[in-house]
């Protein structure tokens, strides 16, 4: 049984580990690197230990250290949250052959969707739909038969990371050599990796994703859909589910897809199939995340379940929940340190920090006033969900809680959140992962 968790992480996953665990009687080990110092996570968990230094890397990513705390506490189990090394299969194999339960998926899952090409390859090779795209690409002559093949325009896309990091539009034969050099010099700096493959271009296409859960033992459900459009360079900002706008049985067909998939592979973890739409109505595979999301809050909402006690119940061999439903609509926001004007981060202190107490509205963050934001994390301060019996009503619980949440010492893009949330075609449900660049 799972009876001390060392939490790999920080913020806001960090402290919603350590409900999860309370809840469950479980002991947590928090860390804190010197700018976490005072984060509200640490005071509710059982011990804490601190990380010498301030960036990720002598920190949060420092495994020889985490590995000390590890056989220090002896926790019995490690949870790495999102970011980090969540999806490192390297940190997840070390601490099993520690003895230590990782608590997400076997690390061969880690390793066949950390590979980009990899990953589309499984997922044809299983049924699930995938638009057109290559293998790894070597050099420019083969980058220019396999665009051609696609067809322009299309995406140079790293094998390796997320978030949008390397990507490169190209609209035709003209772009390719240029963009191929950028991808791989941000592949290389990003993720170690020069590896860079293409993808067909799906013109505004809207990004939804499917939540999976899977036993390992030939078991998977769906906890439905999210819808993640809204987003900038890439990075999601807004997600809620329903999907809006969608046909219902359409949706479940491809989730019921993501499931079956998932439960003929033996995945054994939570999970996220992330799919593109296109305005068609085609859904291609996008990737899949092999960890809890930032926005798990979004389904959890909706269908009353607790991700991430399945998790940890998963990993001591605990069972699927026997039926899934969903009632009403939830929406989330994240709140970032960054100005409005040019969205570069924001530092400072919070010298006002205070989160909205309202009905249906729900606040996960890994800050408390009078703790200072710093350049070396993720800028994400918090994150804001309402619920309501329809998408209306949600969408107006939360621009409430956004403009009642008052945060003075950094600038955030609370402004920006409003703008998206109460525009008319936003209401509409008229969206895709364009939406902000047409303003």
């Amino acid at each position: 049984m799972v009876k001390k968790v060392l939490i790999a992480n920080r913020g806001a996953i960090a402290r919603r580990i350590v409900r999860a665990c309370n809840e469950r009687g479980i002991e947590t080990v928090a860390l804190y690197s010197e700018p976490d110092i005072g984060a509200p996570h640490l005071a509710e968990a059982t011990e804490t230990y601190p990380l010498a230094g301030s960036s990720a890397q002598e920190t949060y990513l420092n495994q020889t250290k985490l590995f000390e705390i590890i056989a220090a506490t002896k926790a019995d189990s490690v949870h790495p949250g999102y970011g980090f090394l969540a999806e490192s299969t390297e940190f997840a194999s070390a601490v099993i052959e520690r003895g230590v339960k990782f608590i997400g998926p076997d690390p061969k899952w880690l390793e066949q969707m950390g590979d980009k090409v990899a990953a589309r390859r499984l997922m044809a090779q299983s049924g699930f739909p995938t638009f057109p795209g290559s293998g790894l690409i070597t050099d420019l002559s083969q980058a220019s038969s396999e665009a051609e093949k696609i067809g322009y325009p299309v995406l140079v896309k790293p094998t390796g990371g997320g978030g949008g990091m390397g990507m490169e539009r190209v609209a035709d034969a003209d772009g390719l050599e240029r963009a191929l050099s950028r991808a791989k010099a941000i592949a290389a700096s990003a993720f170690s990796s020069t590896g860079i493959y293409l993808e067909k271009l799906v013109q505004q296409p809207r990004h939804i994703e499917f939540q999976i859960i899977g036993d390992g033992r030939g078991g998977a459900i769906h906890a439905f859909e999210r819808e993640c459009s809204i987003q900038r360079r890439n990075q999601k900002l807004i997600e809620e589910s329903p999907a809006p706008g969608l046909a219902a049985e359409e949706v479940l067909a491809i989730a019921d897809k993501a499931a079956q998939v998932c439960a003929d592979l033996g995945y054994d973890s939570v999970g996220t199939m992330e799919t593109l739409l296109s305005p068609e109505g085609e859904y291609g595979f996008l990737e899949m995340n092999t960890r809890i999301q930032v926005e798990h809050g979004v389904t959890e909402e909706v269908t009353g379940i607790d991700l991430v006690g399945l998790q940890l119940e998963l990993s001591d061999g605990g069972r699927l929940p026997d039926q899934m439903s969903r009632t009403g609509f939830a929406i989330e926001a994240r709140i970032y340190a960054e100005d409005p004007d040019s969205f570069l981060p924001s530092t400072g202190r919070l010298s006002v920090f205070r989160p909205p107490v309202m009905q249906d509205v729900r606040v996960e963050t890994g800050y408390q006033e009078g703790q200072t934001v710093g350049p070396y994390y993720d800028a994400m301060l918090a994150k804001v969900i309402a619920k309501g019996h329809t998408r209306a009503l949600a969408i107006g619980r939360l621009l409430v809680a956004l403009k009642g949440f008052e945060i003075i010492g950094v600038a955030t893009n609370q402004p920006l959140l409003a703008r998206v949330l109460g525009s008319a075609e936003f209401l509409d449900g008229n969206i895709d992962t364009g939406f902000l660049d047409r303003g």
